[in-house]
C-alpha cells in the first residue's frame, strides 16, 4: 500500500466543468424565440476548402430582437453561408440583401417548443454522461493509487460530491433552458 496517494480533484472537477461549458454552448444554440447571435455558433460553412465558423466570414449582429443579420465580408462566400443556414436544422429562412443575409426569427409553435426542450433534454443527458466519465475516471485513479481503506473512502466521497454538484447544476441548467423555451 502506498502511503502517499493523491488524486488531482481539481483536475477532475475542470473536466466537470468543461462538460458544463460545453452544455452552455449547446444551450445557446437552441433558439428560443429571441434572435442570439450565439445560435449561429455551431453552423459552419465551407470556406476556402474548410469547414469555417460563420462569425469567421462575416459581421454577425442582432438589429432588433427578432432578427439576426451577417455582413459577409467575401462576396464569393454569400452563397455558401446561405446555404450552411438552411442545412443547419435552425429552422430559419435566410434572406440576401447584396452582401448582407438577414435571418428573421419566427415565433415558436408548441410542437416546436417541445421538440426543443427534447433536445435540450438530450444535450443535459449527455453532459451528465461526460461528468459521469469523469467520476469513473475519479473512482479508477483511487483504485489504482491503492491507498488505506479509510483515505480511499474519503477520496470516494469527495469525488461522489463533486459529481453531485455538477449533475445538480446541469439539471438546473436544463429546468431554466426548457422554462425559457415554453416562454411565450
Amino acid at each position: 500500500m502506498s502511503d502517499d496517494f493523491d488524486l488531482d480533484v481539481a483536475d477532475l472537477e475542470r473536466r466537470m466543468d468543461g462538460a458544463m461549458a460545453n452544455l452552455r454552448t449547446e444551450f445557446a444554440s437552441l433558439r428560443t424565440g429571441r434572435a442570439s447571435a450565439s445560435m449561429l455558433e455551431p453552423v459552419m460553412v465551407d470556406a476556402y476548402g474548410s469547414p469555417t465558423p460563420i462569425n469567421q466570414v462575416g459581421t454577425v449582429n442582432v438589429p432588433e430582437p427578432r432578427m439576426v443579420t451577417i455582413n459577409v465580408w467575401d462576396k464569393s462566400l454569400v452563397g455558401k453561408v446561405e446555404k450552411a443556414i438552411r442545412e443547419s436544422g435552425l429552422g430559419i429562412n435566410p434572406q440576401l440583401n447584396g452582401t448582407i443575409i438577414m435571418l428573421p426569427i419566427p415565433e415558436l409553435n408548441e410542437e416546436r417548443r417541445r421538440e426543443l426542450g427534447k433536445v435540450a433534454g438530450q444535450y443535459a443527458e449527455g453532459a451528465r454522461i461526460s461528468i459521469r466519465n469523469v467520476r469513473r475516471d475519479g473512482m479508477e485513479q483511487i483504485k489504482k493509487g491503492d491507498p488505506p481503506e479509510d483515505e480511499r473512502k474519503m477520496w470516494e466521497q469527495e469525488v461522489q460530491e463533486l459529481t453531485d454538484k455538477h449533475i445538480k447544476a446541469v439539471d438546473a441548467a436544463l429546468e431554466a433552458k426548457q422554462a425559457e423555451i415554453m416562454q411565450v
